[in-house]
């Protein structure tokens, strides 16, 4: 038997393997060619049904919710054909879905805002969207339900959209020109570490409603508890028990506008009254350029005058405006406030006496106030009250 040499027998396998090759290329061979990755589609509203065909009468063959992730299989006009996670598959109108640059974007909020101190708690008032960005017409995403709890990160001003249609009001020749009408909305973080815009008129701040009634008109900002009182005949009962440790508030007000250069313009601590088991004023300090966050710690006296000098005890901290930095407006782009430079102010409260903690050898700063007619008369007033009673 002949036998092959071994040069021409390798010559006859190349082009062996060589037409396997182009016929493979020629007829679509599947088998070398790389797998697509899978396109995502993500739902947006509260739930939808999946049907098996896009007609007036259909089937369906699954059910999706906020958030779900899905699979697209098909497009057809404003229609997608998906695969669910549980292997469901089906028609869903597209309006009802986020492509997957939405979701990337919602990522990236979540990551870059996850260490981002907590300045305020809030509530949900009705089901509210997560948006990518302040404002109506932005992307969104994510639905959050009513009364759930939410941690407010920053807050960010927006022009509200203009209704289609509708007519301007009358210009009044002799007024001033008046900018847009502003929006605010806050940057918050859920339980599930979701990340996104809302509109402020859907959160309601958490504050205790024995507190509410003492805002006198203004809006509670935030509400921080800085101390506890025992008062075993409180009266205040929880689940029929009278609750003995009362928690007391340092608060920050502010008006119901939106659009306000500052994040409140009033603070107040209550303290608890163990005689007349009630909420009082034990420090106010208002018409002030104030920022968020507010700090809470201890300290001891640092001038070693005070009784408890040795002890440790609540102190708050507060950022308001310096008199010689300009009001700030929002930023056109990201509709945040960014004051220039501010001055902390740093309290402690010793039992019912709040005394503002000074670096040695210094004095007060000069602070903006956003009334400067309101800061004249209280001036005045408070020259006055010094005449009638001066110190000795």
């Amino acid at each position: 038997m002949q036998q092959i040499p071994s040069k021409q027998l390798n010559r006859s396998l190349a082009r062996v393997l060589a037409a396997i090759a182009l016929t493979c290329a020629l007829s679509g061979c599947s088998r070398f060619r790389p797998v697509p990755a899978d396109k995502y589609v993500y739902v947006t509203a509260k739930q939808s049904f999946l049907r098996d065909r896009v007609a007036a009468v259909s089937n369906r063959t699954g059910t999706v919710t906020n958030g779900e992730q899905l699979v697209v299989l098909e497009r057809a006009r404003r229609w997608v054909r998906v695969r669910t996670p549980q292997n469901e598959i089906g028609w869903i109108e597209e309006r009802l879905t986020a492509p997957q640059d939405i979701a990337n974007k919602f990522d990236a909020l979540r990551k870059d805002h996850q260490k981002d101190p907590v300045v305020a708690t809030a509530t949900t008032s009705d089901e509210a969207y997560l948006h990518v960005a302040p404002g109506r017409l932005t992307d969104k995403l994510y639905l959050l339900t009513e009364a759930g709890t939410l941690s407010l990160l920053q807050r960010a001003s927006v022009p509200k959209p203009v209704t289609p249609g509708a007519q301007p009001p009358p210009i009044d020749p002799s007024a001033p020109p008046a900018g847009p009408t502003l929006e605010d909305w806050w940057l918050v973080r859920d339980a599930k570490g979701q990340t996104g815009w809302v509109f402020s008129r859907l959160l309601e701040v958490s504050a205790p409603d024995s507190l509410l009634r003492y805002a006198e008109g203004q809006r509670i900002v935030g509400a921080y508890i800085l101390a506890h009182v025992d008062d075993p005949a409180s009266g205040i009962l929880d689940n029929g028990n009278t609750i003995t440790s009362i928690p007391e508030y340092i608060t920050v007000l502010s008006p119901y506008k939106a659009g306000l250069p500052y994040d409140f313009n009033q603070v107040r601590l209550f303290t608890w009254n163990t005689k007349k088991h009630r909420y009082e004023t034990g420090f106010s300090e208002r018409n002030i350029v104030g920022y968020l966050p507010i700090t809470l710690g201890a300290s001891k006296d640092p001038y070693g005058k005070s009784p408890d000098a040795a002890l440790m005890l609540p102190t708050f901290t507060y950022h308001v405006l310096a008199a010689d930095q300009p009001i700030p407006t929002p930023d056109p782009t990201t509709g945040l406030i960014k004051p220039g430079r501010t001055i902390a102010k740093t309290y402690r409260l010793e039992g019912n006496i709040t005394r503002r903690l000074l670096p040695p050898n210094t004095q007060p700063e000069p602070e903006a106030h956003p009334d400067p007619v309101a800061e004249k008369k209280a001036g005045k007033k408070s020259a006055k009250a010094a005449a009638k009673h001066p110190r000795h």
